[in-house]
């Protein structure tokens, strides 16, 4: 099993976290095993997927020694010892829940948890969150707000979740997060015509991207 701190190291190293938001269970596995192929080692199923916790049970089993098998949309302590049971080292919220992220301290699960404001994002910290997810950073006013923010608090260890792309990311580590949350420029690369390969592929593309952001 992936300890915390591995967890965390790997995510950092790394440098992204696959958002694995799909229709169906079935795609969702596929998407992600294509994905991990592709050099992606952590990932979070949300619990919109349907049978989330079967697919994190899976992949867990599957992977547990060398990725980090997440889950997402956790907006409660019931559903992060749920996800913890079936697996889950990582759970991730859209918004502050300290109840959630109580429960995956117990267990020692890593958690990324949402905020917007510099408020929002202090509040997270103080909760005891591991990595505060920008969301929706699309609508953030991008890396800039992001250089803003951290002017005032450097210690913050930000990860933007949406609209991230091979062609801003540099963008992004410039402006000081220590992740980035990637969705569908990976997990819907195969829509076209079923190809996973093609998640695969474009998994590669943007971990060169990322590696080259940060050198």
């Amino acid at each position: 099993m992936v300890t915390k701190f591995a967890a965390l190291e790997s995510i950092t190293r790394t440098g992204a976290l696959l958002i694995v938001r799909l229709d169906s269970a079935e795609e969702a596995l596929a998407v992600s095993e294509a994905a991990i192929e592709g050099g992606f080692r952590a990932l979070e199923i949300t619990l919109s997927v349907p049978g989330a916790l079967d697919v994190i049970s899976t992949l867990a089993d599957r992977y547990g020694d060398e990725v980090v098998v997440g889950a997402g949309t956790v907006l409660d302590a019931e559903s992060a010892v749920a996800c913890v049971r079936a697996g889950a080292r990582l759970l991730v919220s859209p918004n502050l829940e300290p109840a959630m992220i109580a429960a995956a301290n117990r267990y020692q699960a890593v958690t990324v948890s949402g905020a917007f404001t510099p408020t929002e994002i202090v509040r997270t910290l103080e909760a005891g969150a591991d990595i505060v997810k920008l969301f929706p950073a699309e609508f953030s006013g991008g890396p800039a707000y992001v250089r803003t923010v951290r002017a005032p608090l450097p210690q913050a260890p930000i990860m933007p979740t949406g609209g991230v792309t091979p062609e801003n990311v540099k963008e992004w580590f410039d402006a000081g997060v220590v992740a980035v949350g990637v969705g569908s420029f990976v997990t819907k690369a195969a829509r076209g015509d079923g190809d996973y390969r093609r998640v695969t592929e474009a998994a590669s593309v943007m971990l060169r991207e990322i590696e080259g952001a940060r050198s």
